[in-house]
């Protein structure tokens, strides 16, 4: 049974408190499908103990996102680049 997932939008605030832009915009590439797109498309599981994102064309685990009192803790090894356009 497949617990029903999230939206990646759902990270925006989580990584928000991160990262100075949003990174549900950045481009992501899978780093077992190879599949790229915007982490706002990764299907996402939480919120407790954390946020899980996962790839939509193949559900592996993209990022992990635990926060805790005063920190926050992620993990990127899912993703092979991620890219952020940034204004001119």
């Amino acid at each position: 049974m497949t617990a029903e997932h999230l939206d990646g939008n759902t990270l925006a605030g989580p990584l928000g408190e991160i990262f100075a832009v949003d990174v549900t915009t950045a481009t992501g590439r899978c780093a077992n499908c190879g599949l790229t797109g915007p982490i706002g498309s990764l299907h996402v599981y939480g919120p407790d103990p954390g946020l899980v994102g996962r790839c939509p064309g193949c559900d592996e685990v993209i990022l992990r996102l635990v926060r805790g009192p005063g920190a926050a803790w992620l993990d990127l090894r899912g993703t092979v680049t991620l890219r952020v356009d940034l204004p001119d």
